[in-house]
């Protein structure tokens, strides 16, 4: 009986040591939410060229024309991917924004990728063939004192063929370089853009500290979205003429985006098969989805990161023509 009452006792004496202690699962720190890619909330369309600035031309077809047909079907497959995101566009009819405007444009609007849509265009290949000689009939003196003469001439045949040239190529701005070239874009001739009304001065020691700054920062983020742009136009079955590096007057625009920036030469309009699918409803599709495409893998996921109810309220698409 002794002996059962100590048990007793010495058990009750260690239940309270016990439970003087917490004996509790110990409660969990607040857990740290995984750190989510930056996810893109803005993209700026560029419609290359214009209104008064046709760009290059087909046999029946415009640059321009061709560059606002894909922009806008861009603008839509990206919304209907993305819905939250903000779709801007330099413009979304026939009109010209002048190209520093459209890089203010893009600026002002917070812009996390501009992508520049344009059609390439290189020089027909002219063609002569020898047919012999003919006679050729000129004069000497003037009034009655004209003489006629006759000659022989060579006789030639003229005729022009498509440039070989064709294909989708991506441009991004060559940040370790920093002088301006003239001259040609791959085949194409650089677009004129050296009016001052138009352009600022890049010579402009502020302008270059801004550009350099901006160039260099997203180089890396350019060069990675351009280059997936190529990888699914090749999908598409598009010849893939890779991404290019220039820093020429004809892609300035890229520089002085303060952002990751692409100018994808979609097709060559002076070749007659790449008129006539950059002109296809088809072509337009394929070109537009794959931009999308890259777009997706730039994410590096195939959903669109999530985005806060502040911005969402904002995301219907704008042009910057519709907002002047």
């Amino acid at each position: 009986m002794l002996r059962n009452l100590i048990y007793c006792l010495l058990g009750t004496g260690l239940c309270l040591v016990v439970s003087s202690y917490n004996t509790a699962p110990a409660s969990k720190a607040p857990a740290v939410p995984a750190i989510a890619r930056p996810g893109i909330k803005t993209i700026i369309i560029d419609a290359g060229h214009g209104g008064r600035d046709p760009g290059a031309r087909g046999d029946y077809s415009t640059e321009k024309k061709v560059c606002l047909a894909i922009a806008l079907k861009l603008g839509a497959k990206l919304k209907s991917t993305f819905p939250e995101l903000k779709i801007y566009y330099t413009r979304m009819g026939d009109t010209y924004p002048e190209i520093k405007a459209r890089a203010d444009y893009a600026n002002r609007n917070k812009g996390d990728l501009f992508i520049s849509i344009h059609a390439n265009a290189a020089p027909k290949i002219k063609h002569t063939k020898f047919l012999g000689y003919k006679t050729q009939v000129y004069y000497t003196r003037k009034g009655k004192k004209r003489i006629k003469h006759t000659r022989r001439v060579k006789n030639y045949k003229t005729w022009y063929t498509d440039n070989p040239s064709r294909g989708t190529e991506t441009y991004i701005w060559a940040a370790d370089r920093s002088t301006i070239k003239g001259g040609y874009v791959g085949e194409r001739m650089v677009e004129d853009v050296s009016d001052k009304e138009y352009v600022p001065d890049i010579n402009d020691p502020e302008f270059k500290a801004k550009s350099l700054l901006w160039t260099k920062r997203f180089f890396n983020k350019s060069l990675l979205l351009a280059t997936l742009v190529q990888e699914e136009v090749a999908k598409k079955g598009r010849i893939n003429r890779g991404v290019k590096q220039r820093n020429e007057k004809g892609i300035w625009v890229l520089q002085a985006t303060a952002m990751p920036s692409i100018l994808v030469e979609t097709g060559y309009i002076t070749h007659s098969a790449d008129e006539a699918y950059l002109n296809s409803k088809k072509g337009q599709d394929e070109m537009a989805s794959a931009i999308v495409n890259a777009v997706k893998r730039y994410q590096g996921t195939s959903a669109p990161q999530p985005i806060s109810k502040n911005a969402a309220h904002s995301s219907s698409a704008k042009s910057l023509h519709a907002s002047r």
